[in-house]
């Protein structure tokens, strides 16, 4: 890997600093934007130029912008920044040894010069934007909207009136709209309507017939023949009550194994005894059945 140096425009370099700033070395004299271009097309060997002794000017020059309150300090500042670590990076890519790069460190050194090149086109690139949008921001200024109305003349005037709608299709739209609608439904919703009602101490009856033998039941059997979902849940509910008046008891030997249910109330227990909070009726939906039906299933 070769380490070429890429030749660099000067006024590319510096758009602005070099305008102003000169310096005074042993092997030039003149302006920043003159050893830039000689050193950009290689016409200046940048191993011969002391920039510290550049540095030192300019910090002498920043320093007589600074008295005179020059709003440009700060922006030749930054610009010289840029331009200094690139012409460094110049100057230690120069004094590398020609030929192919075995040195990591040295290739790295290469790799950081390209970046900075980069940055400093970018840098450019940016600078000249924003002054660019500045001009234009400037002429743009001292331009003012023309808001006025319409003269009298034109903003009465109205678009003629295009009419294409004849009479018989008007009576066609009042007829449709006006004409009595009689057509019979074909089908009579009846998802308002409930099915049998179901209570816990009616299922607490039940499940007193199922258990009055004194065997021990699963709770699955005593489910088995249950008309509904509904039903299983009052049903359950239901031995929850019986449990609670202690007219049953209940075993289960682990977590989500068969619940097994014994009848311990005396023979003359009635469901009366469980609590009334459960009197109100619960009220099922029709499940699995349709929930339409035609008229005449509904007069039948």
């Amino acid at each position: 890997m070769s380490t070429l140096v890429p030749e660099v425009d000067a006024g590319e370099l510096s758009p602005g600093l070099s305008s102003g700033f000169a310096v005074e070395l042993e092997n030039f004299a003149g302006p920043f934007e003159v050893l830039l271009g000689l050193i950009g097309k290689h016409e200046l060997d940048i191993t011969t130029v002391s920039l510290a002794q550049v540095t030192d000017e300019f910090i002498e020059y920043v320093r007589a912008l600074r008295l005179e309150n020059s709003p440009a300090a700060l922006d030749a500042a930054s610009e010289f920044l840029v331009i200094a670590a690139t012409l460094l990076d110049l100057k230690a890519a120069r004094l590398l040894p020609r030929g192919e790069v075995s040195d990591e460190e040295d290739l790295a050194l290469l790799e950081a010069r390209d970046l900075l090149f980069a940055r400093l086109l970018q840098y450019k690139a940016f600078k000249d934007v924003a002054a660019l949008m500045g001009e234009s921001m400037r002429i743009e200024s001292a331009r003012q909207a023309r808001s006025v109305p319409l003269d009298p003349e034109f903003a009465s005037l109205l678009p003629e009136l295009v009419w294409r709608t004849t009479p018989e299709q008007f009576a066609e739209i009042a007829r449709k709209a006006f004409e009595a609608r009689t057509e019979t439904p074909t089908e009579v919703g009846t998802d308002h309507l409930h099915g049998f009602a179901v209570t816990v101490r009616q299922e607490a009856e039940e499940l007193r017939l199922l258990l009055e033998d004194g065997a021990e039941h699963g709770f699955r059997s005593l489910i088995a023949h249950a008309e509904s979902v509904l039903v299983v849940v009052v049903r359950f509910l239901a031995l929850l009550e019986l449990f609670r008046d202690r007219a049953v008891d209940l075993r289960q030997e682990h977590p989500l194994d068969e619940l097994w249910v014994t009848w311990t109330a005396a023979s003359d227990w009635t469901a009366d005894r469980l609590s009334d909070e459960h009197d109100r009726p619960v009220l099922p939906d029709d499940d699995g059945a349709d929930a339409s039906v035609t008229p005449q299933e509904v007069s039948a």
